[in-house]
């Protein structure tokens, strides 16, 4: 399989193990030596936003921070990584333990997003960054094309919401910091009644960004948006 995601990735590595640590889901890092593709997620995560900024200020030459900062957390959101991933076929070359295997790991969204980061990381640290852009300009043209307006910001989209509602305003929690002081990687919650959004990025702004638009994407779900 690896092969053949060579191919849908452009690249030929070689380091074949940086791949195979990529596409290897933490439950099974007991069977792998202690490793699985957490390192990786967190470099891919800040290549994919650095290729992504420079891609959104080429193309959007006339636009400010705020529109291309809306822009840039919808294209790195949870739900874009997941479409990404699932028109690759990423989830048939997972490693997860077979108990995992079995409840559906491989689909779940934040496996799958994890996966499509660490991978970019993989041809990042196997290459530079030449084969990282190559691939995220070409598997990205679609949601980057769809992107005739900047999105409505997220957070400002689901204070709009609750406020109709009549609902209290949302407050946003920060449930873990990771990574040296220099490089922090934040996990954010917002809640409205049972449902919980949550947003994982290396800036507070953007993880709480993706927690809104987790929680908004689970609204929608249940047809109240």
């Amino acid at each position: 399989m690896s092969g053949c995601l060579e191919a849908i990735l452009g690249h030929q590595f070689r380091r074949p193990d940086l791949l195979r640590e990529a596409l290897t889901h933490r439950s099974m890092s007991a069977r792998r030596g202690g490793f699985s593709n957490e390192r990786l997620e967190f470099i891919g995560d800040r290549v994919l936003g650095l290729v992504m900024a420079e891609w959104l200020a080429e193309r959007f030459p006339e636009e400010q921070e705020g529109a291309l900062g809306s822009r840039l957390a919808l294209l790195v959101s949870q739900p874009v990584l997941v479409e990404v991933a699932e028109a690759i076929g990423l989830s048939a070359a997972l490693s997860v333990a077979p108990a995992e295997a079995r409840v559906g790991v491989k689909l779940r969204a934040t496996v799958l997003a994890d996966a499509l980061e660490a991978t970019i990381g993989a041809l990042f640290l196997d290459d530079g960054l030449e084969p990282a852009q190559a691939f995220i300009r070409r598997v990205w043209q679609g949601p980057m094309q769809a992107l005739v307006a900047p999105p409505k910001d997220a957070k400002t989209a689901l204070q709009e919401w609750l406020q109709a509602k009549g609902k209290d305003l949302p407050a946003y929690k920060i449930v873990s910091r990771e990574g040296p002081s220099h490089a922090p990687v934040f996990m954010i919650a917002v809640a409205s009644g049972e449902l919980v959004g949550t947003g994982r990025a290396g800036a507070k702004r953007l993880a709480e960004q993706e927690a809104a638009a987790n929680l908004l994407q689970q609204l929608q779900g249940k047809g109240l948006v």
